[in-house]
């Protein structure tokens, strides 16, 4: 009930010293989001999703946001509690509270929305990634830092992270069998190239809803998915639900121009990646499937998955 949350909110806003702001909710998806606005600035105060991370995951993310803002990247910078850390609590519910930020999503669901240039638009992305990679390798984390680890096992063991994707119930036996058929031969390719391919933090979630522009400038938010992986992976994200566009040619050689200030990505690896990618949301959708919208997102997301890994087991 909203007098209940309005409750919630205010007990949670003293957390920060901040009592009596005004409290306006933004987003009710994967966490709850208001918008705080307290003595002439704007922050997102964020009710994490029950069992979705650990304390400690939690307290890492904010604690890479904040390494990142300090680094000069465009992210929601954590606001510490008036005890001292990124994390509040109220009972077993998990709470942060960022800074808001201004600019716009760039589109949404893969299509961007009416922009001057996908190429320069993507040029630009790829550059901040390469930064936001590099200032990430430069640091070291801090004592008990915890991520997700969204590599071979986390892709495509027995125990994916987003879940099986090979069982999701409306796979034909030929579907499921193509998609396991995928998934032995990712997997016996990352077991050769592993050791060579660029690794560590990645935001993991930059679909265009969570790169905002403003004034030119990219700007990075929703970190909750970060995890440890391949920087390929970070590059597919962003092209993933693209590929279809009419642009998607001037998106991919722009974001790979970007972020080839850092290290040139090689075409099959991008394309290798994009498959690793596609095939995540399959296993994702599962638990989400009488959600509204979840069957048609579902559809569009095996026939992505099963086009990608016939091309791939095919070749």
């Amino acid at each position: 009930p909203a007098g209940t949350m309005s409750r919630d909110v205010q007990a949670a806003l003293a957390l920060w010293g901040m009592e009596g702001a005004s409290a306006r909710l933004i987003a009710e998806r994967e966490n709850s989001v208001w918008k705080i606005e307290h003595e002439g600035s704007a922050y997102a105060l964020r009710f994490h999703r029950p069992g979705y991370r650990t304390p400690a995951e939690l307290q890492s993310e904010l604690q890479w946001m904040a390494m990142l803002a300090e680094g000069g990247v465009s992210v929601p910078r954590p606001i510490p509690l008036r005890a001292g850390g990124f994390t509040g609590h109220l009972g077993d519910q998990a709470l942060s509270m960022l800074t808001w930020m201004g600019g716009a999503p760039i589109g949404e669901a893969g299509a961007l929305f009416d922009t001057a240039d996908p190429h320069v638009l993507a040029v630009n992305v790829g550059r901040e990634m390469a930064r936001m990679h590099d200032l990430t390798d430069a640091w070291e984390p801090p004592a008990g830092f915890t991520r997700p680890d969204w590599r071979r096992a986390g892709l495509l063991g027995d125990d994916p992270l987003w879940g099986r994707f090979w069982e999701h119930p409306h796979l034909s036996a030929s579907e499921r069998d193509l998609l396991l058929q995928a998934r032995a031969k990712a997997d016996a390719r990352l077991r050769e190239t592993e050791q060579e391919l660029d690794q560590g933090l990645i935001h993991a979630d930059l679909l265009c809803e969570n790169v905002m522009m403003d004034a030119g400038r990219p700007i990075f938010i929703d970190f909750d998915d970060s995890a440890f992986g391949y920087r390929d992976f970070e590059l597919a994200t962003f092209l993933k639900k693209s590929m279809h566009q009419p642009y998607y040619g001037e998106m991919r050689a722009g974001l790979l121009e970007g972020y080839s200030i850092r290290r040139a990505v090689d075409g099959g690896a991008l394309d290798f990646a994009l498959l690793l990618r596609a095939l995540t949301y399959p296993g994702w959708i599962i638990t989400r499937l009488d959600e509204p919208g979840g069957r048609e997102r579902s559809a569009r997301q095996l026939a992505q998955a099963l086009e990608l890994a016939g091309n791939f087991v095919n070749t």
